[in-house]
């Protein structure tokens, strides 16, 4: 009898052994791609069509392709909330598995992660979000924002405006209204704000929405009937948002004076309000729709074999779509990796090499399967950001439709502005390590 249980005892053993080799093998043989995601709590609504969008384009890579170079992606999702603890905790949760990137999606999250990334040699992505001066890879080699900055996004929305009203110098004596999620991400851009409004001689006001206040801004609106801001441009996120059009549009604010930086322009921050959404404004930088093949191929491969959390009529839309950018994103800088180090598993130092030269021209969206999905982007050693444009969208009461060309920052007043903020960071943060890696040539 002690002999049998003897063998079962090896026997289980030898299969415990088994299945950690096995994991181990899976983890030598494939590239670990964690996503910070949330799709719970007040910021949902945002933060599940970008998650699935960002899932569901490297897991058509995967189920199309074999993954990326032969190697296939393991991609784990962990939930933050969009709580910036619970964020740091899955950075902690994840950091000793090797990821090749980690994108933080949220602001507040991103600034806590900054001094990690280069102790712990892996990348942040940190998509058109975070800390605008992390633009300037002299001071941040290891964090990266494109495709443009949130300075950049207001800049161009003040040249819209801009040109709505006869040229920038018409801003004089004008008044525009930013209102904000009250935190690091909505207040990441005023200091820019500010300044445009020193040069051009137009009035700010500011209209703060703390997190408990997202789903009433009852005073709020009620001083922006008050002031009766020429503009009105907001920074929200999550339910804010559709609250914000909702209360503009009760409170008899012209829809069509209404601009969001892209982080508004999901369907479902329109949506809410109906027909009295009409004529709402917002950035953009990646094109809404499905009619793409590499969004064809996600339908095909992942969303119809039942492999993603995304509903059908969901696929597609404008922040899903984002969602994909980012992908794309990662996709590019883990092929430049392969390519610069002629490693099949590339490790996070060589994912920064590979997003360091990131280049991804008309002709390589087309050879994506994206043609005219998003303009041109361009990453260098010098510049982590690309600085490219966006566009106007604009609420039909249905649907997004782009209303004007792509929009050029300001580049000129944003370049000297980020990097004044980055020599800032890097005196406030007492023995900030100056840059020794390497740049290398564009891919």
């Amino acid at each position: 009898m002690k002999t049998k249980q003897l063998c079962v005892a090896i026997a289980c053993a030898g299969l415990m052994a088994s299945a950690v080799y096995a994991s181990k093998a899976q983890a030598e043989d494939s590239i670990y791609v964690p996503l910070l995601t949330y799709r719970t709590g007040p910021y949902a609504n945002s933060g599940i069509p970008i998650a699935n969008g960002m899932h569901d384009y490297l897991a058509m890579l995967n189920e199309r392709d074999g993954g990326i170079g032969g190697v296939k992606l393991n991609i784990e999702e962990c939930e933050t909330g969009y709580d910036t603890k619970k964020g740091v905790e899955c950075y902690e949760s994840i950091k000793g598995k090797n990821p090749a990137v980690v994108n933080p999606w949220s602001t507040g999250i991103t600034l806590q992660l900054i001094p990690k990334a280069g102790v712990d040699k892996i990348p942040i992505l940190s998509m058109a979000y975070g800390l605008s001066a992390a633009a300037v890879g002299k001071d941040f080699p290891w964090v990266f924002n494109p495709p443009a900055t949130y300075w950049d996004g207001m800049s161009m929305i003040i040249k819209y405006i801009g040109g709505k009203t006869g040229g920038l110098d018409k801003l004089k004596g004008k008044t525009v209204g930013f209102i904000f999620l009250d935190a690091g991400y909505g207040r990441e851009p005023i200091p820019l704000l500010e300044q445009l409004a020193k040069d051009y001689g137009f009035k700010v006001k500011l209209y703060a929405v703390a997190g408990k206040e997202m789903q009433d801004q009852s005073s709020q609106w009620l001083a922006v009937r008050r002031d009766r801001p020429d503009w009105m441009i907001m920074w929200g996120w999550g339910a804010m948002n559709p609250t914000a059009v909702k209360r503009a549009a009760e409170n008899g604010y012209p829809m069509d004076h209404f601009i969001s930086v892209w982080w508004g322009g999901g369907e479902d921050d329109a949506r809410p309000a109906g027909a009295q959404a009409k004529g709402y404004l917002t950035l953009n930088f990646a094109v809404p729709g499905e009619k793409f093949p590499a969004i064809e191929a996600i339908m095909k491969d992942v969303v119809g074999k039942g492999k993603s959390q995304t509903p059908k009529d969901k696929v597609g839309e404008s922040h899903y779509n984002k969602g994909v950018y980012n992908s794309v994103m990662i996709a590019e800088a883990i092929r430049n990796a392969q390519k610069l180090t002629g490693k099949k598993v590339v490790t996070g130092e060589d994912v920064r090499r590979g997003l360091e030269t990131m280049h991804i021209t008309a002709a390589r969206w087309k050879e994506l399967g994206l043609d005219g999905f998003a303009a041109p982007l361009n990453i260098t050693c010098a510049d982590h950001s690309g600085h490219q444009p966006a566009y106007m969208q604009q609420w039909d009461g249905a649907k997004w439709v782009k209303v004007s060309d792509w929009i050029q920052p300001m580049t000129d007043k944003v370049g000297p502005m980020l990097d004044a903020a980055a020599k800032e960071y890097v005196e406030k943060n007492s023995g900030w390590p100056k840059r020794t890696e390497a740049c290398d040539k564009a891919m």
